[in-house]
């Protein structure tokens, strides 16, 4: 697939989704897709449909017309996949993946299952935004375009920290630029940027935090009835697992919270050594070497000790433990 234009024919309308609980990569990416379609394939009905995200990611451009309609009655022609490893990352968007004349999935995860009709995995790229811009001509690359996809790029990367940024990425992050974007307004309005709530519950969670495994590896919890105290919910704890995996002398970091009882959302970085993406994946989940995530079940201590005993192998394997 050289261009999008490749996979838009006999197509009149195009429902875009993302994965459930969407990050900046996500959004970026779904959004740029809309906005990229709305300037060169002016005659498509577009409708993008995410989970509710993050209000600090409001101000791009066709924010307000995402729909978190699950079962809207519509049948699309063509339905483009973003961000998503697997059908299963839909949540309750995947009767429209169901139902569409034509399935692509556009995604950067080495953990993609290959579910849609047309595959455009790059797992090389350090977002799915990057990937998408890949696929872009670049004269339909325009200031909004380019806003979401360097946000998505800037929040997959750790604001270009993380191992998977590459020459190509900051190559690609430099023409997104030229856009005449405000670059540095982007990185901290969605990136660093926390509302007073959102410093309670991190502070809470670097409080309660715990060491292991000879200090090489942190944890931390954040239960529902903790949520509820600092009137929080899940998408606002975006932060704390990176702060937990910059603690001095640590290369895992675990970060769980509570979606039901005895449910947990698990994300998992590491800073040099461990893959957490073959972790997530034992556990049904999914993501990067250095950035993966899964849902597991259990108390929490039930959960952490599955965990470790995955994450110890590979230390034991590098000579640290």
């Amino acid at each position: 697939m050289e261009q999008l234009k490749e996979i838009l024919t006999e197509v009149n309308n195009v429902a875009v989704i993302g994965h459930v609980r969407p990050d900046g990569d996500c959004v970026g990416s779904c959004l740029g897709l809309r906005n990229y379609l709305e300037l060169s394939a002016p005659e498509l009905q577009v409708q993008v449909y995410l989970e509710p995200f993050p209000e600090a990611f409001s101000f791009l451009k066709g924010a307000d017309t995402v729909s978190h309609d699950t079962a809207d009655g519509n049948v699309y022609d063509l339905c483009i996949v973003l961000d998503a490893s697997d059908k299963e990352r839909l949540g309750g968007f995947a009767g429209y993946f169901d139902h569409a004349g034509k399935t692509v999935c556009i995604d950067h995860h080495v953990t993609n299952t290959g579910f849609a009709g047309l595959m455009h995995v790059r797992p090389e790229c350090s977002a799915t935004s990057e990937a998408l811009y890949m696929l872009m001509d670049d004269a339909y690359v325009d200031r909004q375009v380019a806003e979401c996809l360097y946000m998505g790029i800037v929040h997959d990367t750790g604001v270009f920290k993380h191992s998977n940024t590459t020459r190509a990425t900051m190559e690609i992050a430099g023409r997104l630029i030229e856009k005449g974007i405000p670059f540095s307004e982007i990185i901290d309005r969605t990136f660093y940027e926390k509302t007073y709530k959102q410093n309670q519950i991190l502070g809470r969670a670097l409080t309660e935090s715990v060491l292991f495994m000879d200090g090489t590896c942190i944890y931390s919890a954040v239960r529902q009835k903790d949520l509820d105290f600092y009137q929080v919910d899940t998408k606002e704890l975006d932060g704390i697992i990176d702060q937990l995996r910059i603690t001095k002398g640590v290369e895992c970091a675990v970060f769980l919270y509570e979606t039901a009882p005895q449910e947990f959302k698990v994300s998992m970085r590491s800073n040099n050594v461990v893959d957490v993406s073959r972790i997530a994946a034992f556990f049904g989940g999914g993501g990067h070497v250095r950035a993966a995530g899964c849902t597991m079940t259990g108390s929490v201590y039930d959960v952490l000790n599955n965990l470790s005993e995955r994450i110890e192998m590979q230390l034991m394997d590098a000579g640290l433990r």
